[in-house]
């Protein structure tokens, strides 16, 4: 009696296995999804990503389906539940400690991740980690070191955490460890969860960069960042005044650096601007991010001489304060080198601009142009189509 029963349980654990495996057997689709292309991009310009989000919106499923979908083994740390050894690495007396030393052995873990090569370390609970704990994980995180290993090119380090006010027994993240992270605020999309749970998720895909344009990418990185910091000296480095600010993304030399690295990839692989928005804020914070985004915009505005060569054929930029921008920097070039021909042009521009774009954005460029004009010069005949905008005519007779 007792085998058929232990028979019977036998056959329903199985068939209840069966009934696990078939529910998760799911599938993925190619899905745009700004967060997890973020991660993505992050991940291959090898940076360390920390993920912030509340506890059960699916941060470890997305590390867990980001790993299969780049076919890296993904090895899961919990940080709480370590001892900074466990990342300092042990200590080992070998035959001869005055001559050779006493080398601190890595854990397991290191070691699987350095003998396959490549991986995806999850350092999850990270706010929970107490300071030891944190100070020993600085050396894994900037210079993939775990003890006397180090880990190999190919292991990507992803860490996640609740914030304080969810996460049991939560520590505030000490400053040079949150300033070794990009910080991104991962979030739910209700939709995506609906259509997960009928079986089909966002699938995770490498940004495809694009090989001619690496160079160029660079170049437009640096360029962009050190016209930044020239014009901005003081946001080189500033440490956030509260504590649990210092805990987050703020502006260092490291952390420009990382934003420097994610323009180029993004620019590499043509990433869109709400994707390279949260990265570059997750490296160097709010402010100085969209000081540095507003910063791309405008130098990616065509130069001035080149709208005056051709001020009929050169594109003008459709957004209303880019447009603004072009035109007082054009208006500046006449202004710093006052020519007729280059004052006639710079009219023409104008003229095109009030056709197509609001006409209220000419009324200061134009006013400005018209108090350059010198006695020997005419006035073009064209400047009578501004004259529903702004009454021009008179003004340049009279100056």
């Amino acid at each position: 009696m007792r085998v058929m029963t232990r028979m019977r349980n036998g056959n329903q654990l199985d068939t209840a296995a069966e009934l696990l495996s078939l529910l998760g057997d799911t599938d993925t689709e190619e899905r745009r999804d700004a967060q997890l292309d973020a991660l993505a991009l992050a991940v291959a310009a090898d940076l360390p990503v920390l993920l912030w989000g509340e506890p059960g919106i699916g941060k470890t499923a997305g590390l867990t389906q980001l790993a299969a979908d780049l076919g890296l083994p993904l090895t899961t740390v919990i940080a709480s539940v370590h001892e900074p050894s466990d990342f300092a690495g042990l200590p080992v007396v070998g035959d001869d400690p005055a001559v050779h030393g006493v080398p601190m052995a890595p854990p397991d873990w290191a070691v699987r991740l350095a003998a396959a090569g490549r991986g995806l370390l999850f350092l999850d609970e990270l706010s929970t980690a107490p300071p030891a704990v944190q100070a020993a994980l600085l050396r894994l995180v900037l210079e993939r070191r775990v003890g006397a290993l180090t880990l190999p090119p190919g292991v990507r380090i992803v860490a996640a955490a609740n914030p304080r006010g969810s996460a049991a027994d939560g520590w505030e993240l000490s400053p040079p460890l949150a300033n070794r992270f990009v910080h991104l605020q991962w979030t739910h999309d209700a939709a995506v969860v609906v259509r997960g749970l009928g079986g089909v998720w966002p699938r995770a895909v490498l940004p495809r960069l694009d090989r001619a344009r690496l160079r160029e990418a660079v170049a437009y990185a640096r360029r962009a960042v050190q016209t930044f910091l020239t014009a901005r000296p003081g946001l080189v480095h500033r440490m956030p005044g509260a504590d649990q600010a210092r805990g987050g993304a703020w502006p260092s030399p490291r952390s420009w650096d990382m934003a420097l690295r994610l323009i180029a990839f993004g620019t590499a692989a043509g990433t869109s601007r709400e994707v390279l928005s949260m990265l570059v804020r997750g490296a160097v914070g709010d402010g100085p991010g969209l000081e540095l985004l507003a910063g791309l915009d405008r130098l990616d505005l065509p130069d001035p001489e080149t709208l005056l060569a051709d001020p009929v054929g050169t594109p003008l930029p459709e957004r209303g304060d880019l447009r603004q921008a072009v035109l007082d920097g054009v208006i500046s070039a006449v202004r710093d080198r006052p020519e007729r021909e280059r004052w006639d042009a710079a009219w023409s521009l104008l003229a095109r601009a009030a056709e197509t774009g609001p006409p209220d954005l000419v009324v200061v460029p134009a006013t400005t142009l018209a108090a350059l004009r010198r006695e020997e010069w005419d006035v073009p005949a064209l400047i009578d189509r501004l004259a529903g905008t702004v009454a021009l005519s008179r003004r340049a007779v009279a100056a």
